[in-house]
């Protein structure tokens, strides 16, 4: 089974792309979205993750979001060993979830491949870039956040230009229709590939 990454910075619009892909029929995992499924489901990582952040870690049985943020945000130790409980636990969730897909090829869906040096996990890799004015106004009008803690997240991930260095493919996001138009060319190249 062919294994597409496609990652970039937040608010580069990774998440519409890889759901556009998604529409023709290409089964997609989010990284993110399983991790935090995990860390409310498996006893082993809530077990852990108190061990490490104490019992405010979460409150009421979940995941207490807002508090790890802010436990996390300047602080590289806590946010490593975080990853360390919980990365091999989605890796091996992704795994299992591999087996079960009959298609062409998968799409998993991660924000920080190369950051945590995982490229050789994918046979291929897209990146979705965006200017960074317009990733910062697109995370305002999502998430309620600051423009400071943004920047604090962009400045922790790669460079668009240090990630574009290591992709296959690269997706320019400033306008929905023309990144959607890039993302079919891939598709198209992909099943190409694949066909092979």
């Amino acid at each position: 089974m062919v294994v597409v990454g496609i990652t970039g910075g937040i608010g580069s619009g990774k998440t519409t792309i890889a759901n556009y892909i998604k529409s023709f029929g290409i089964p997609l995992y989010v990284a993110d979205k399983e991790a935090k499924a995990l860390m409310n489901r498996s006893k082993v990582i809530k077990r852990k993750l108190i061990q490490l952040f104490g019992d405010k870690a979460y409150v009421d049985g979940k995941l207490n979001r807002p508090f790890l943020a802010k436990m996390i945000f300047n602080d590289k130790s806590l946010l490593n060993q975080m990853n360390a409980i919980v990365h091999p636990k989605v890796a091996s969730h992704f795994k299992r979830w591999l087996k079960k897909q009959d298609a062409p090829y998968i799409l998993k869906e991660a924000a920080i491949i190369f950051e945590n040096n995982l490229q050789s996990n994918y046979d291929y890799i897209i990146t979705v870039v965006a200017d960074e004015n317009l990733r910062i106004e697109r995370i305002l009008d999502r998430d309620d956040t600051t423009q400071e803690k943004i920047k604090a997240i962009i400045n922790n991930q790669w460079t668009d230009s240090q990630k574009k260095e290591l992709s296959d493919f690269v997706i320019s996001n400033n306008d929905l229709d023309q990144a959607k138009k890039q993302a079919l060319q891939i598709h198209t190249k992909l099943l190409k590939i694949t066909a092979e």
